[in-house]
């Protein structure tokens, strides 16, 4: 899964604690790969395969043995500076349990928010620093990796004691010929590592065919509950501009929309 998430989850938990090699099967046991431990956090574990290559579980989607067998490790230890290794570390934070995205949580202040994207390895200016103080944050920003193709620019939203209310990851408008090409490649990247994060989604619907989609109107097609509260929303939206695929979290505790049968 080539996206930013996936680049997060690689820099934030990878650690150089001793790996230790093992089975790990799927949540029924009929599949399996044998892999080294590396790291785990709330929602995932990384292992490494023989062959270099990092994979991220879900820890939901363990088999019961493993499970247990994660839930009685320790998060390792940042290493030691000094220690020696041939190993190429990345110089980024740890991402917290209640990040939504990066180091970056709700309620967070605009002062805490702007001092972490600014340090933040993750994401670029789309503005000439000189003119951030004029347009702000929104928009001003934006993932260096794409997410199905696609960059995500960040928009965020306040409460009325200056905390972070909600974040936004959205594209930007992109023609109606892309509608069912790169837009529905960057939704489905983020509908997969959403529920690798989050668990299954409280809402789940098939990504929506254009025509029903009007200027200045949005369909979320997931929602999930974050551990941390609130709520993460998956879907597109249509602006004259263009049309758009964005991930919003929010402190909201959004409830699934009930549909008559």
């Amino acid at each position: 899964m080539r996206c930013i998430f996936s680049l997060i989850l690689l820099l934030a938990f990878t650690s150089l604690a001793h790996a230790e090699s093992r089975k790990w099967l799927s949540k029924d046991g009929t599949k399996f790969i044998v892999a080294d431990y590396v790291s785990h956090n709330q929602f995932t574990v990384t292992v490494k395969r023989s062959d270099g290559k990092v994979i991220t579980l879900g820890r939901n989607d363990l088999h019961p043995d493993d499970a247990i067998y994660v839930s009685q490790l320790r998060t390792p230890a940042t290493p030691d500076k000094t220690t020696s290794t041939t190993q190429t570390t990345v110089n980024a934070p740890a991402m917290e349990d209640s990040a939504v995205f990066d180091t970056l949580k709700l309620g967070d202040t605009h002062k805490e928010i702007s001092s972490k994207i600014k340090a933040s390895k993750l994401l670029e200016l789309t503005v000439d620093e000189i003119y951030l103080g004029r347009f702000g944050l929104n928009g001003s920003y934006r993932t260096k990796q794409t997410i199905g193709g696609l960059k995500c620019l960040l928009f965020f939203d306040w409460d009325s004691n200056g905390q972070l209310k909600e974040l936004s990851l959205q594209t930007q408008p992109q023609p109606s010929e892309t509608y069912n090409g790169s837009l529905k490649a960057t939704w489905a990247e983020l509908c997969k590592l959403m529920t690798t994060l989050h668990g299954k989604p409280l809402q789940n619907a098939d990504y929506p065919a254009a025509g029903t989609l009007q200027n200045d109107m949005s369909l979320s097609t997931h929602l999930w509950r974050m551990q941390s509260g609130g709520s993460a929303l998956l879907g597109t939206s249509k602006s004259a501009e263009g049309y758009m695929v964005s991930v919003r979290f929010t402190t909201e505790t959004i409830e699934p929309v009930r549909t008559n049968r």
